[in-house]
């Protein structure tokens, strides 16, 4: 097919992180979910009780193995898997589970130091929210990029204040655009978290996350299907009042908009959930992510769009 998109060797109408990772590192990259033992400010009442409603237990860590204390012991079990799927490929450790940051310096050094010139290892990925990065932990960061590529991955979810309040998110964007301001003062890499559907918001609001994710000049982002899983205060709302959960056409409808809308030098991490089957309650549409990517590469080639096309310059 005739791809009008300059970020793609791979029959893509946006930027994919594996185009980004194949051009940056000259291999297959796959990353290394781990569960670093860490919790959340939304969690413990530092900021807020609960949690964001659609957090489980696991802390978005469903495919990590938190039943392992050691963190490079960890590390080398999950990749098992991937390096026999991927040979001779180089592995990114992803500190998943909850927010990586919050805690004690010394407690977050412990745990990312021991990657740092790690065989095979060519970055290192850290997901946590804007209220847990101070100063001195951004300073230290920053500091590890002399030494590797540093990602941090902060959750927004969506730029609309009254979502956040109604999520429970714990802080307003904000906070999110202070901190991605003092990221973006150094060379680590900043990848940012949103959600299609949540409860009330309109297209309108999900087109606008993405405007104002723009003018904040990230690196990289993740677009998450909201779905409802077990043990989560989300399933408990959905099932005393059941609210509208996107369709998969409206969702692709929504995701190809989004990325007219997207600055075309952002790679995209994600287009779509992961939940596990075992613990969804709805939409279970998000199961099949082969089928949802499909669908919004043939809707882009229908409507003849690529990622930026919409950009007013």
């Amino acid at each position: 097919m005739n791809n009008p998109f300059i970020y793609s060797d791979d029959n893509k109408r946006y930027h994919t992180f594996n185009y980004y990772l194949r051009h940056r590192y000259h291999k297959k990259v796959y990353k290394v979910p781990l569960d670093a033992h860490f919790t959340c400010p939304n969690r413990d009442g530092t900021c807020g009780i609960g949690g964001c409603i659609f957090c489980s237990g696991q802390g978005s860590g469903e495919y990590t193995r938190g039943d392992i204390d050691d963190i490079v012991q960890q590390f080398e079990t999950n990749k098992i898997m991937m390096e026999k799927k991927w040979p001779n490929s180089l592995a990114m450790p992803y500190f998943q589970s909850f927010s990586n940051t919050y805690g004690p310096l010394a407690q977050i050094k412990k745990c990312i130091e021991p990657f740092i010139n790690y065989p095979n290892v060519c970055g290192i990925a850290i997901a946590t929210r804007s209220d847990c990065l101070d100063d001195e932990k951004i300073s230290y960061l920053a500091s590890l990029c002399e030494y590797t590529d540093i990602y941090v991955e902060l959750g927004l979810q969506s730029s609309n204040d009254n979502t956040a309040k109604f999520i429970n998110r714990g802080h307003d964007f904000n906070s999110l655009k202070q901190c991605v301001a003092k990221l973006k003062k150094t060379k680590i890499k900043v990848v940012i978290h949103i959600i299609n559907g949540l409860p009330n918001e309109t297209i309108d609001d999900m087109l606008q996350t993405i405007k104002d994710v723009n003018n904040l000049q990230i690196d990289g982002i993740k677009i998450h299907m909201l779905h409802v899983s077990n043990n989560t205060r989300l399933a408990t709302m959905y099932k005393t009042h059941p609210f509208h959960l996107l369709t998969k056409d409206e969702y692709i409808d929504i995701v190809v908009k989004q990325l007219e809308l997207l600055n075309a030098n952002v790679f995209i991490e994600r287009l779509t959930g992961d939940p596990k089957k075992e613990d969804l309650i709805a939409p279970e549409w998000v199961l099949n992510k082969t089928v949802v990517l499909n669908d919004i590469d043939k809707l882009m080639v229908k409507n003849n769009t690529y990622q930026g096309k919409k950009i007013q310059l």
